[in-house]
């Protein structure tokens, strides 16, 4: 049985019903195509979810009972950082996509000297909220109860320079000699860096080293950036979290 699961960016209070707004009601309409009557589970982002119905249909919104609170978490143990060098089209859509399946709590969109995306302000903020659906629908495919925290896009200094000082940082190198598996977690968080198509420059690479980021191999091959971030990003919850 297709477990139906929906996101809505609004508080739940259980026992009262939910009046669903915005993209959730396409999503349930004409994604779903579900019906009055019909069960679906229902989360808001700050943990567990909720059984509830459907009640009525109206012009932009959809009305459900709230009935029973699970206190369901599938969040990973380790607290996971991102931060990718931001890439064309599919490929980082690709990319929130699995991090968030692959529980990933925090994504950093990382410009860079070799990204090909260029973004003004209005086209970061347009583009921030395309990531953000991207990885809610991820989220209701996959159980989480909880949206990554995606910020909006920032230069690589900035990342360097505000990184949680606490976390274990890794940065992606096929010139590193340690590869994952070699390391010990010394710390209650990783944050793992990855370079865009064409990696980082020379001078980035030294700056990230700089900061603090250990430079770390995947094998002998040179992976593209978003093949490298989903098997980074596995290899690091098989031995430090919950895969």
């Amino acid at each position: 049985m297709r477990l139906t699961r929906v996101y809505v960016d609004t508080p739940i209070t259980l026992g009262k019903r939910l009046v669903i707004e915005g993209s959730a009601v396409n999503h349930i309409t004409r994604v779903l195509r579900l019906r009055s009557g019909d069960a679906l589970t229902v989360f808001d982002g700050r943990g567990g979810e909720y059984s509830a119905r459907i009640e009525e249909f109206r012009r932009d919104t959809v009305v459900v009972a709230v009935d029973e609170y699970r206190d369901d978490e599938r969040e990973s143990p380790l607290s996971l950082t991102l931060a990718q060098g931001i890439s064309r089209g599919e490929r980082m859509d690709w990319i929130i996509q699995k991090a968030t399946e692959l529980g990933t709590a925090r994504i950093i969109p990382v410009f860079t000297k070799r990204s090909m995306v260029k973004l003004d302000e209005r086209q970061a903020e347009k583009k921030l909220q395309h990531w953000r659906g991207i990885a809610v629908a991820a989220c209701e495919q996959s159980g989480r109860n909880r949206v990554p925290d995606l910020t909006s896009p920032l230069d690589l200094s900035e990342v360097l320079r505000d990184g949680d000082p606490s976390a274990t940082r890794l940065l992606l190198s096929p010139t590193a000699d340690l590869g994952i598996d070699d390391l010990e977690l010394t710390a209650p968080g990783i944050t793992v860096l990855i370079g865009p198509e064409g990696g980082l420059a020379e001078t980035e690479h030294a700056a990230a080293v700089a900061a603090g980021f250990r430079p770390v191999r995947l094998g002998p091959r040179v992976l593209r950036t978003e093949t490298a971030a989903i098997a980074a990003l596995t290899i690091i919850q098989h031995y430090f979290g919950d895969l």
